[in-house]
Parts: structure tokens; sequence; C-alpha cells
């Protein structure tokens, strides 16, 4: 029977996790996070899912101690896998297991290494991204590929049902994959890391709209930070405008005149012109954290359209 130290958090890392025990692997010690108690946690529990299977697990702060690398030497895994755990591991970490480390990544590598992958993804309106499996090493996300498994974006996707897709392209890379690796067979591919680029984490301010953007690029921007994150925003006048939701729409009759980016109210539901004169009918907003409709639209403006500044 193969060992493992495993690295987790997230769904991802609770599937992964089930992967493994389901293939027969002996999970020795599990590292994962203490929740933030500031983060919206929408995710499932991998300290909860060590609990159930009685694994063992500790939640460090940072993982790359003394105390730590050595406890990890003492049991000798065989393997070492981080499935979407947030701390970069040092080389004593890496050099620690008989027959190496590898990581689950959120995209098709070499195309977004880094930080929240399937975010950036959305944003700049790709067809397509995956889960890819990946030899660890000193840098992040440029060893060479166990597997990949690509899964489609559709024009409307959020960026949790893209995750809701990687996460299962993640389970069947591993599913997959694991047979070979634990039999020493597995065929590594070295990356081109000239075909892709290394994007850093976002925070709340990264979805402030930018009004002269296309309709295009707001809606993806919309769609890549709504629920569970932040949302996309501007503040007008003291007030704080939320655009949760929007498709790509012909403008229903009486589209205001001129070329200034305006939200406004027609035919039932709001309605939003882009800095290209590109429209988009907003499916759910947000007004000073209320839900905003046509109807509160209207008490608000007196069914004037809003002209959107930049903030």
């Amino acid at each position: 029977m193969s060992s493992a130290v495993v690295f987790a958090y997230h769904n991802v890392g609770v599937r992964c996790l089930k992967v493994l025990l389901a293939q027969g692997v002996d999970v020795q010690l599990v590292v994962t996070h203490e929740d933030n108690p500031g983060e919206n946690i929408w995710f499932a529990s991998v300290a909860q899912t060590c609990r159930d299977y009685g694994i063992p697990f500790i939640t460090p702060t940072n993982p790359n101690t003394p105390e730590i690398e050595q406890r990890i030497a003492a049991l000798k895994p065989d393997f070492l896998f981080s499935f979407y755990y947030r701390n970069m591991l040092g080389a004593a970490l890496l050099a620690a297991p008989l027959h190496g480390a590898f990581n689950m990544h959120g995209s098709l590598l070499p195309r977004y290494r880094g930080r929240v992958p399937i975010n950036w993804a959305v944003i700049h309106g790709e067809t397509e991204t995956g889960a890819t499996l990946h030899v660890m090493n000193i840098k992040p996300d440029n060893g060479p590929i166990v597997d990949q498994h690509a899964v489609p974006i559709l024009p409307d996707d959020t960026a949790q049902e893209v995750f809701d897709k990687v996460l299962v392209a993640a389970e069947i890379c591993l599913q997959r994959s694991l047979p070979a690796l634990l039999a020493g067979t597995a065929r590594f591919t070295p990356q081109d890391l000239s075909q892709g680029a290394y994007f850093g984490g976002r925070k709340a301010e990264d979805g402030r709209l930018d009004w002269q953007q296309s309709a295009a690029q707001i809606h993806n921007l919309v769609r890549a930070v709504t629920i569970p994150y932040p949302g996309a925003f501007c503040d007008l006048a003291g007030t704080r405008l939320t655009i949760w939701r929007t498709l790509h729409a012909d403008a229903p009759p009486g589209l205001p005149t001129g070329t200034t980016p305006v939200l406004w109210a027609a035919a039932g539901s709001l309605w939003l012109r882009a800095g290209d004169g590109g429209c988009l009918k907003v499916l759910a907003a947000s007004w000073n954290d209320a839900p905003l409709d046509t109807g509160r639209f209207d008490e608000l403006l007196g069914r004037h359209p809003l002209a959107l500044q930049q903030s």
C-alpha cells in the first residue's frame, strides 16, 4: 500500500482526498487551513472529512517550519499531494516523499498559473479551462504535467459554475492518473511556459467596474466575481451599486440617447449600456446592499436613466 501526506483545502481538497482513499492510499497526515471567520465559507471542509474518516490532521499557519518538516520527513511518505492548499511548500517538504510531490491546479497549465485561475479565466472570456495534475517544485505551477482534463466555459457561466465543473475535472484527472503514479509508470510532460502566464490573487476592490469597458468585458467581470464572491460594483454619490448577474441582449425600445454608459428601467427589467454602446440586461443588482429591481429603481430615480460615472 502506498502512503501519502496531503495538503488540502476547499471542495477540490475534499474530493481528491476521497479519490486517494478510494484507491487504497494510506493517508498518514493531512495539512489543511483553519477557516477564516472573515471569509464566506461556501465550500466543503477538509478538516471535517478527516474527522469522518479518522485521518490525523493539523492546521498550521505556516507549514514550512522545522517541527512540521521533521514530522513529515519521519513519516517517510511515498507521495505528497497538494489539493487547493493555499500556502507555498518549501524545499524540505517537497523533498520528503520518496516518489514525488504533486499538485492539482484549476486550469489547463501552462495557462493561468498562480492564484484564482478560474476567476481569471472567466474575466478573460475563455471558453475552456480544466484541471491539471503536475509535479511540484519550488516555482509555482511550472512542474511537468501528469494529466489534465478540460471542461467548457459557457458564455454566461459564473465563476462558481465553472468551479463546479473544474471540481469534477480534478476528480476525474486524479482518478485516471493515480494508478500509474502509484505503479511508477506515469509519464510526465514538461510545460512550455511560453504558452501561459502567471496571475496573482484578487481582492474585493478588484471588482470595481470600469464603465468605459465594453459590454463583453463588464459581463465577464460580473460573472467572475458574483456570489459567492463580493461582486462587481461602483460607488455613485455616496451609494454603492453592485451588479450581480447580466446577459447580453438587444436594448428594448426607449434606450436613452447618447453614448454615456447608463442604467435604466424598461420592459420590466433593468438595462445597462456600456462604454462601447453594447447593452446588457441586468438580472440581479443591489443598491446599498438592498435588492434593486425596476420598482425600486423608479422610486430612487423617478424613472430617469442613471448616468454611470467612474468612481
